[in-house]
């Protein structure tokens, strides 16, 4: 059987190259299932990883499919794989060096996927797995962020940030975001007590912070990295860095695949705690038009696969 799926095939185009084709649909392996995707998330810088174009091995693994956040039902169970059942609804992040959920099925492992309550819409299931657990690894287990603390959260406005934002506010810290000036109304919306403009604002007039969350590196990076207070901590998602705080320390990592993590997600979005940011939404045929960059986005871009 063939289904429908975005794969890329020459690095040097990136996600220029993504081309909308037929593929086989995937079988399940021991400990998988197999997802028929409803709604897939995107990260635009996803044609810069190398496990887009390669094995762990190192070996070329294109054509590859492309989207690692997913929502969807289970369609059937590979052999040994315990927890999920055929027909229920899940959500969760497929792993890096394997075809991901920008395709009508995926195969996953169990372990990877969470439960997607009925009163969650798949479109919305989509764009937590990647920003949510981000969120929340970099502020929780990676943070170790404390009620009464200080939070400096770059990029505010985006998937990441304002999922950030949202979750230190709840936790009962003070929440600075940053980003450029038309950033600046989605940022309180999503609940920043203040905005700095990175472009015509002074950071260092923040004065200091307890953790900064870094989605941004270079100078940005190694001027926060001053900010913060004895004990604090430098979070970043961009890659190991030689900055350090005077008196804390950083913490760079990639985000892991966490059931648990993702159902206090998911919990919080059902009553009302947690909102999402969703900027365009479009159907597999026009994935490539919606995700060809055109201009700048704030907002997690979804691709349905079914209404």
């Amino acid at each position: 059987m063939q289904m429908k799926a975005i794969v890329v095939t020459d690095q040097a185009a990136g996600t220029a190259g993504m081309t909308l084709t037929e593929r086989p649909e995937p079988s399940a392996a021991i400990n998988d299932v197999i997802v028929e995707v409803h709604a897939s998330g995107f990260v635009p810088d996803e044609g810069a990883w190398p496990s887009t174009w390669v094995d762990r091995a190192g070996r070329d693994r294109t054509p590859s499919i492309l989207g690692h956040e997913l929502a969807g039902v289970v369609t059937a169970l590979g052999y040994g794989t315990t927890g999920l059942s055929v027909g229920q609804r899940v959500l969760g992040v497929s792993d890096w060096h394997r075809d991901g959920s920008l395709a009508e099925y995926v195969a996953i492992e169990a372990r990877n996927l969470a439960p997607l309550p009925g009163d969650v819409d798949f479109t919305v299931g989509a764009s937590l797995p990647i920003s949510g657990l981000t969120a929340w690894q970099g502020l929780f287990p990676h943070g170790g962020l404390q009620s009464g603390q200080t939070v400096l959260a770059h990029g505010a406005a985006g998937a990441v940030g304002t999922m950030v934002t949202q979750l230190a506010r709840e936790a009962g810290a003070y929440v600075i975001g940053t980003g450029r000036a038309a950033d600046r109304q989605k940022a309180l919306e999503f609940g920043a007590h203040e905005f700095v403009d990175l472009d015509s604002d002074t950071l260092e007039d923040v004065g200091g912070v307890d953790l900064v969350f870094d989605v941004i590196g270079g100078a940005i990076q190694q001027r926060s990295a001053a900010l913060i207070r004895a004990g604090g901590t430098l979070v970043t998602v961009t890659g190991p860095t030689p900055v350090r705080p005077a008196d804390g320390r950083t913490v760079d990592f990639v985000v892991e695949a966490d059931p648990a993590g993702l159902s206090e997600i998911v919990r919080r979005v059902r009553d009302g705690r947690l909102r999402t940011n969703i900027g365009d939404i479009a159907p597999l045929d026009g994935a490539i038009a919606a995700l060809t960059p055109t201009q700048r986005r704030t907002g997690k871009i979804i691709i349905r696969m079914r209404s």
